[in-house]
């Protein structure tokens, strides 16, 4: 299959593990020039993520197009990127005919494979012109599209530099205690400097927190408190505990056991492998552990910080991990005074929206990861959500446009789309029993930058599929469309 994109030919190997699915992707070939290549760098610059959406793991063939020949070894890159930002988009590209556009789109929602009952809006990510909207002022189920409003919420209120502190303080005397700062992705072995997840070590805590004791004899206490409330939703229950852990402010990986599934209480799991590695160190630990709240002002011993929040921001849309979009929302409840609740968290990512000047009108959150079918968002708020993140006067935002997995070579989409959005589409996917969404951004056949979101919220069971393939054939018509 020849691709007209500027990057093409990433061969996608995809394995189960831990009940996840995990991609691996290689190699690369790329052409382009001027203006246009530089646009799809945007597009393009990924971290190689891939893992399951909350519900992608719907079984059924969702292509039949055969895997693009093994390409060249992709370079290997000697220094971390600089954040990339959104080049100037060129204003001689014109831009596609929205009559056009209109009459693909009608067809997609006409498709019987849809359900009949459709959201797409396009808008021009130049000048912000609507191109296309049927029904996007209706409120409907986003599913996982749902992400991007939490992911920029938590971009704007804690900036895409932060990092999440887990720290040893000491408590009463003879006591450590272990505070969760919101770092649920977290390592009980070596820490991996350059990945999004175990960029921190409980290992490491428990080396700098021996070192630190200097040969006392310990207890060792949980603070876990820095969030508050049920740990699972309203509504959370039977298959989708199956894609989320309880939200608790420290875990390590994400609340997954080693033995598959989510832990039972992540937070306390993490603090037990913590008082095992202090154990290694050498350090004598009594008991068992505990929770307890630190000290005001009390010393601390040793902190491991996260990745920089935009890596996290990319880990959590790339690969749609649930339990890291329901953290992100937390923490924004946090920064913002709210109460660190799922109502707090919901309150909070609506009012930073409402701030950047995303109208909220018809948008209910009952979670922020998407899980609910009680979620509903117009489809015209997550291409707002989507335009505002590409605001050039708002670069703090752009991670959660370079998160975004690509067509065909990344995360969720790494299986989806060997047709012509391979390499030039970028979206966040959404999928649940009876809805299927996507939602990001495209180059046409002209070099035009497209804001899109199309949301398909009254399928009936088993219609999942041959929807989601609909859509990645309109992306495909959108993408390969000059239509002027």
């Amino acid at each position: 299959m020849a691709y007209r994109q500027l990057w093409v030919g990433h061969d996608v190997a995809q394995e189960w593990k831990g009940g996840r699915r995990v991609a691996r992707s290689r190699g690369g070939r790329r052409r382009g020039r001027g203006a246009v290549a530089a646009l799809a760098a945007i597009l393009l610059v990924g971290g190689g993520y891939a893992a399951a959406d909350a519900a992608d793991v719907v079984p059924g063939v969702l292509t039949t197009t055969p895997p693009v020949p093994e390409p060249a070894p992709f370079p290997q890159p000697t220094a971390a990127p600089a954040e990339p930002l959104l080049p100037a988009l060129d204003p001689d590209v014109p831009p596609p005919s929205p009559d056009t556009l209109t009459e693909i789109s009608r067809e997609l929602v006409e498709d019987v494979r849809t359900g009949g009952d459709v959201g797409v809006v396009v808008r021009d990510a130049r000048t912000g012109e609507v191109l296309v909207d049927i029904g996007g002022a209706a409120p409907r189920t986003p599913a996982s599209s749902l992400k991007l409003l939490g992911a920029v919420a938590a971009l704007d209120a804690l900036g895409p530099g932060h990092v999440l502190r887990t720290t040893a303080v000491m408590g009463e005397p003879g006591q450590v205690v272990l505070v969760g700062g919101g770092d649920v992705l977290l390592t009980a072995g070596e820490a991996r400097p350059h990945d999004a997840v175990g960029r921190a070590s409980l290992r490491d805590l428990a080396a700098r927190t021996a070192e630190a004791l200097d040969g006392q004899e310990v207890t060792v206490a949980l603070d876990d408190t820095l969030f508050s409330g049920p740990r699972y939703a309203p509504g959370w229950g039977g298959i989708d505990l199956d894609f989320v852990m309880p939200i608790q402010p420290i875990a390590v990986d994400a609340g997954v056991s080693p033995e598959g599934g989510y832990q039972d209480d992540p937070a306390l799991a993490a603090a037990r492998a913590f008082a095992d590695a202090l154990r290694a160190e050498g350090v004598t630990v009594r008991g068992e552990v505990t929770r307890a709240v630190a000290p005001a002002g009390a010393t601390e011993l040793a902190a491991v910080e996260s990745a920089p929040l935009r890596d996290v921001v990319a880990h959590t849309l790339a690969v749609s991990e649930n339990s890291v979009s329901e953290v992100l929302a937390r923490l924004v409840a946090v920064a913002d005074g709210q109460d660190p609740t799922f109502a707090g968290a919901t309150r909070a990512v609506l009012a930073r929206l409402a701030a950047l000047g995303v109208p909220t009108d018809g948008v209910t959150l009952a979670d922020t990861s998407g899980l609910l079918v009680e979620n509903q968002v117009p489809t015209a708020v997550l291409a707002d959500v989507m335009a505002t993140a590409l605001d050039p006067d708002r670069p703090d935002l752009r991670g959660a446009v370079t998160g975004l997995p690509v067509a065909a070579l990344e995360g969720t989409l790494s299986t989806r789309m060997h047709n012509a959005a391979a390499g030039v589409l970028r979206a966040k996917t959404g999928t649940l029993l009876s809805a299927v969404s996507l939602t990001g951004l495209v180059l046409d056949a002209d070099g035009r930058l497209l804001v899109f979101a199309v949301v398909a919220d009254d399928l009936e069971l088993g219609g999942v599929g041959p929807a989601r393939a609909a859509i990645d054939e309109w992306a495909a018509r959108v993408a390969a469309c000059g239509c002027r």
